[in-house]
């Protein structure tokens, strides 16, 4: 559980005021889910990365704050004003709250403009323009698509901005008491800087909670990590393998082997029809028809698969 510490108020302690802080803690108090965490994490790896192509300027990203809080709080806390994205997210059919600084907004604004020689300037609070508002619009499906990545191997999702509100506290994702998860993340561009903030409310992610409450994530994971496993499999594809194909086998004692003389005729008792043995590594994999291409290489065609249990015997020294 997320642990609070009581705030004193102005005119000290009093029995009242005791009461109420600890009722307070007690309705702030929600469950931990340390996946999300760590997905958050990996959200701000990634959406580094993604910044960096949208721009063209190295930029860093990382976690100023996540917390456990009521969606209302969670919404008055964030700066205003300050364009924010109210966006609907399917499969889990609900929304959450995007909002970009407008420090952020304008750094990445003056960078692709070719401002990168100049000092930032600081920002003066006055309504967004139409074309402030489009390009805000670009920003957020940028952070969006990344977010949909990260959140892959908990479910596959897609985000779709709903509209743009000029004040964070005038989105409507949920109830004022309603619990949810504010999480700040800093970005830094050529020496600039910004905010960018995600409230979630809890009754978003419902679906997944079984998932997100996990405090070791991977294992239990349906899928796993996709960038894992597409490595691994790039590894594996890339190994070599040699095959062994074994057209017969017989058993003889020792003293008949010994007797072979240079050019003694050896029955095998074996058809033109006889089909190989094909192993790697000692291990039965397949059978297969011994052909001849026109090239005149020999050639195998499968005819039937081996299966473990088929093995039983094992390879043969």
């Amino acid at each position: 559980m997320i642990q609070r510490t009581l705030r004193l108020p102005e005119g000290g302690l009093t029995q009242g005021s005791i009461e109420e802080q600890i009722i307070e803690m007690a309705s702030l108090s929600y469950e931990r889910l340390p996946l999300l965490e760590a997905i958050v994490e990996r959200y701000a790896l990634g959406l580094g990365a993604a910044f960096k192509s949208f721009c063209g300027s190295p930029c860093e990203v990382t976690v100023r704050s996540f917390d456990y809080l009521p969606c209302g709080p969670a919404l008055e806390s964030l700066p205003a004003p300050a364009l924010t994205a109210v966006v609907r997210v399917q499969p889990w059919d609900g929304r959450l709250g995007l909002t970009i600084s407008p420090e952020l907004m304008f750094s990445l604004l003056e960078l692709m403009l070719g401002g990168r020689s100049g000092p930032s300037k600081s920002w003066t609070p006055r309504s967004f323009t139409a074309i402030e508002k489009r390009f805000a619009e670009r920003v957020a499906g940028v952070a969006l698509r990344d977010l949909e990545n990260a959140f892959e191997t908990v479910d596959e999702i897609s985000c779709r901005i709903e509209h743009l509100e000029t004040s964070p506290q005038n989105a409507m994702l949920a109830p004022p008491a309603a619990a949810a998860i504010r999480v700040v993340l800093r970005v830094t561009v050529e020496e600039r800087q910004g905010d960018l903030a995600l409230v979630i409310p809890d009754s978003l992610i419902d679906t997944v909670r079984s998932l997100l409450v996990q405090s070791f994530p991977g294992g239990e994971i349906a899928g796993g990590d996709g960038g894992w496993r597409a490595a691994l499999s790039r590894s594996i594809t890339g190994s070599e393998a040699r095959l062994t194909a074994v057209l017969h086998e017989v058993k003889l004692e020792l003293r008949d082997v010994l007797e072979w003389q240079r050019g003694q005729v050896l029955d095998l008792g074996i058809g033109m029809d006889h089909e190989v043995e094909v192993r790697c590594s000692g291990h039965a994999m397949f059978r297969a028809a011994i052909g001849r291409r026109k090239t005149g290489a020999m050639a195998l065609r499968v005819t039937e698969e081996i299966g473990q249990g088929d093995d039983e015997d094992g390879p043969v020294d």
